[in-house]
């Protein structure tokens, strides 16, 4: 390479930084990227930035799911190293047999409940049934009332005085 060139590239990491590095992919094809912590024109230091350019999406439809938690750790910094896709396949498999385990113990849970009812050692839930809201005047009741359901007629302001602490004490 000649010194014409060295001097270009070098001016060009200066002014731009270094390119991005294809670090991986992963099963659903999205590549992930790095760019090195470098110096910048001025002297500034940037540090090293983290990336993924998803496959065939636009930013609005991302969902939980779409990047393996690994990949995210990796790009969040949480871990040093890009995962492997051995650690990956791994951990959905360790992911898939809880899941089977978690199915497994709820669905035995069920029939201990079932029997525990059966034998009477256990109450069943009780079941409510809400006929209206308990601040209306006819709750509970199938239709309202033609009686007064308040005292307001009868109230007089400043009738009701509230205990001293005298009295309270003296109980």
């Amino acid at each position: 390479m000649s010194w014409s060139w060295q001097a270009l590239r070098a001016l060009r990491l200066r002014l731009f930084g270094p390119d991005k590095e294809l670090v991986g992919t992963d099963q659903f094809g999205n590549k992930y990227y790095r760019v090195p912590k470098h110096e910048t024109r001025p002297g500034h230091i940037i540090q090293e930035r983290r990336f993924v350019e998803p496959i065939n999406r636009q930013a609005y439809q991302y969902e939980t799911g779409d990047f393996p938690t690994e990949w995210e750790a990796w790009i969040r910094k949480k871990r040093k190293n890009p995962p492997t896709i051995e650690e990956i396949l791994k951990n959905e498999s360790n992911r898939e047999e809880m899941k089977q385990k978690i199915k497994d113990v709820s669905e035995k849970d069920k029939l201990l409940q079932a029997q525990g009812y059966k034998e009477g050692l256990v109450a069943e839930p009780a079941h409510t049934h809400v006929k209206g809201h308990a601040s209306a005047p006819y709750y509970g009741k199938e239709e309202p009332s033609q009686d007064p359901s308040s005292t307001a007629n009868t109230f007089q302001p400043g009738s009701w005085m509230p205990p001293s602490s005298d009295s309270s004490r003296n109980k």
